[in-house]
């Protein structure tokens, strides 16, 4: 299926330009506390360690109050008027998200514990680019800033027309099972809370490049590793980072009438990058022309 390109006619009218004076980063983020754009700031310098030291500690750092208090109200309503046009899909999966079992695996591996996994995301080519969350992604101070927190010399953005930035939707009795990402990082900001439940849970560096640990996984899906599990409670406007292809993680199961909205921004040290066909059908329902194109390189050979 080819993509649908969102046009103004198309787009909820929160979304026209006419209602949409021109704004940008520096109007969006509190520029106090993480001043983008400009690395000889004291708080830019200071962000930035903490970030680095929470990653190398935990896998995971939260920059609390990232957007302007005065800007949630816009993140929430533009997450509720393409909520609507997420691709909801149910699929039975592990936590290395294949499908089938592998039959060779012993008995008690955790690619043998199924779980019931909702999916609904919202694709790139179904966010208005006058909403705040795109106007974020493409900007190059902020993409300058999350490469320095990083440690990495440049991030690109996708070259994916669905998954490069994408709205998570999380509903009622639904919940994001435990899984590991395929990307080594990820960037992602609550633009709407529950009323209950939708706590953040991740097991830092359960496994490595090197080596899957299968008996921690294990426990954890038995209930026996308590003692490996990290929880985080994400206000609206907090940006996290997290390393998620080596920590096993998962949000809870979201209560009340009050969907949980995430905002996931998705990017790559390497230029060009696409997701796969089997995997794009998964989260968005369709592919474009540019998922038949060769694929990356892997970085590790775990199972996924």
């Amino acid at each position: 299926m080819s993509t649908v390109p969102v046009t103004d006619t198309e787009s909820p009218a929160h979304f026209s330009q006419e209602s949409h004076p021109e704004f940008g980063p520096a109007d969006i983020v509190d520029t106090e506390r993480y001043p983008l754009g400009n690395r000889c700031a004291e708080t830019y310098s200071a962000a930035v360690a903490r970030a680095r030291t929470a990653l190398a500690a935990d896998g995971c750092a939260v920059l609390p109050g990232f957007v302007r208090d005065s800007w949630l109200d816009r993140l929430r309503t533009e997450g509720r008027d393409v909520a609507p046009r997420a691709f909801v899909e149910t699929r039975t999966v592990n936590v290395y998200n294949t499908g089938a079992v592998d039959e060779s695996l012993p008995p008690g591996h955790p690619a043998r514990v199924r779980f019931e996994r909702g999916n609904a995301f919202v694709a790139r080519d179904h966010i208005p680019d006058s909403a705040a969350i795109h106007r974020l992604y493409r900007d190059a101070g902020f993409q300058a800033f999350l490469a320095d927190c990083f440690g990495l010399a440049q991030l690109h953005e996708l070259a994916d027309p669905l998954a490069g930035l994408c709205l998570n939707v999380v509903t009622d009795g639904r919940s994001h099972p435990w899984h590991f990402d395929t990307n080594e990082f990820a960037i992602s900001m609550l633009t709407q809370a529950p009323e209950a439940g939708g706590v953040f849970e991740y097991c830092p560096d359960i496994r490595s490049a090197g080596a899957e640990n299968p008996d921690d996984v294990a426990d954890v899906l038995a209930g026996r590793g308590e003692h490996l599990i990290r929880r985080i409670a994400l206000r609206p406007g907090d940006l996290q980072l997290f390393r998620g292809r080596y920590s096993l993680h998962r949000v809870t199961e979201v209560a009340g009438p009050t969907d949980r909205h995430s905002a996931i921004f998705s990017f790559s040290e390497r230029p060009g990058v696409v997701g796969s066909p089997d995997r794009t059908r998964q989260l968005f329902g369709r592919v474009t022309d540019v998922h038949d194109r060769p694929r990356a390189v892997r970085v590790d050979e775990l199972m996924d």
